[in-house]
Parts: structure tokens; sequence; C-alpha cells
């Protein structure tokens, strides 16, 4: 397939660009400074740009089978930056052929119990917060749009970190995740191979999904 990413720079953005590459696809890498991208292939290509200048990567999409978008508003510090990046998306690509959208999101607004989230947690931190909110506020963009795109919204479990690559996983809905012993976590390179089986699985289009151990 041929994929546009977005945030091929941030930790599980190029662990989505190792597995979509080692799995045969092409990418179109978009970042907003190509020299932070020091990863070279045969079927990468980089674009220095955003989301917000559609003019830099539309071309590439219209061509592409689908996008990904692992963004994060951390470098901007603006919470806007999730919300308006999802609403850009859904768009910009109502108006090509391409209709497949995978977006990294958050797993602060999954549920632990009926109305009540991991973010509505006292233990949970203030300085996760913004970001978790603004993932929250970009699911509601998603789930409120009328765009012809099949998107899915791909929260990872309450922890993840770096680990070995298993190639196991769970996938959820809206609830929480958690193990045996109520745990909930999973691996960066798990939760990317996760992500990229998710590319043909009608089952998840314009669903929010969660992915665990």
């Amino acid at each position: 397939m041929k994929l546009v990413l977005f945030g091929a720079t941030g930790h599980i953005g190029h662990a989505i660009l190792d597995e979509a590459l080692a799995r045969g696809h092409d990418v179109t890498a978009v970042v907003r400074e190509t020299a932070r991208l020091k990863s070279t292939h045969p079927r990468l290509h980089v674009v220095e740009g955003a989301v917000e200048e559609t003019s830099l990567w539309l071309a590439y999409a219209k061509h592409a089978d689908a996008v990904i978008a692992a963004i994060s508003p951390r470098r901007n510090g603006t919470t806007d930056t999730l919300p308006n990046a999802a609403q850009t998306l859904l768009d910009t690509l109502d108006g090509t052929n391409l209709k497949r959208l995978l977006w990294v999101g958050g797993a602060g607004s999954l549920e632990t119990a009926p109305g009540v989230t991991v973010l509505d947690d006292p233990q949970f931190p203030d300085a996760w917060k913004p970001e978790a909110q603004a993932h929250t506020r970009a699911l509601d963009v998603f789930r409120a749009s009328k765009a012809h795109v099949d998107w899915t919204f791909i929260s990872p479990a309450a922890v993840i970190e770096d680990g070995e690559r298993t190639g196991r996983y769970r996938v959820g809905g809206d609830q929480l995740l958690v193990d045996a012993k109520g745990v909930s976590r999973i691996a960066v390179p798990d939760y990317a191979a996760a992500l990229l089986d998710q590319l043909d699985n009608k089952d998840t289009f314009r669903k929010r999904i969660t992915v665990a151990y």
C-alpha cells in the first residue's frame, strides 16, 4: 500500500514507519523538520510540512491508500493542535478518493466504569492532562464528522512503553483493557503493528478502538 504518515519523527510515529516499511508499504512521511528524520529507505519519501499545510501533502494523499496521523501537541504547546488537525484531515480527505484514516489516539477517554474515564482518576498525572484532554476533543471531532472518510481512532493501553515486538495484542472498544493482574499496557512496536493491522479491517471503520495485552 501507499501510505502518508504524519508524525514519523515521534516515538510512536517512528515505530509505525518502521513497521510499515517492514511490511512492504510505500511511505510518504510528512514532517515539520526533515533533518529530524534520520531513516532512509527506497520506499520512503520525506516531505517537509504539517497537517495544516494541506497544499504540501494533498497531492501525495490523493495517490495513497491511507493516511496515518501520529501527531502530538507537545512541541508547540497548544491543545488545539489535535482537534484542529483531526478536522483538517477529515475536511481535506472528504474531497478526495482516499477514504482511510488511522489516528493515534490517547487512553485518557477510555472508560474504567460506566461514565468514568481514565482521565477522571484522581491519580492521573496533572502533566498529562492537557494532551489527554486534547485527544478527547479530537475523538469528539471524529464522532461528530459527516465526512466520507473511514477513520479509526486507536487508543493505546494506559501504559505504552518501549519493549519487544511480540505480534500479540487484544482489541477492545471504549473500555480500558487490563490483563489478569489489572494492568493495562502495550509495547510501542506492538501498538504500531496493531494499528497497521487495521488498514483493511472494515469492522473498525468509523470507530474508536483500543489495543493492549
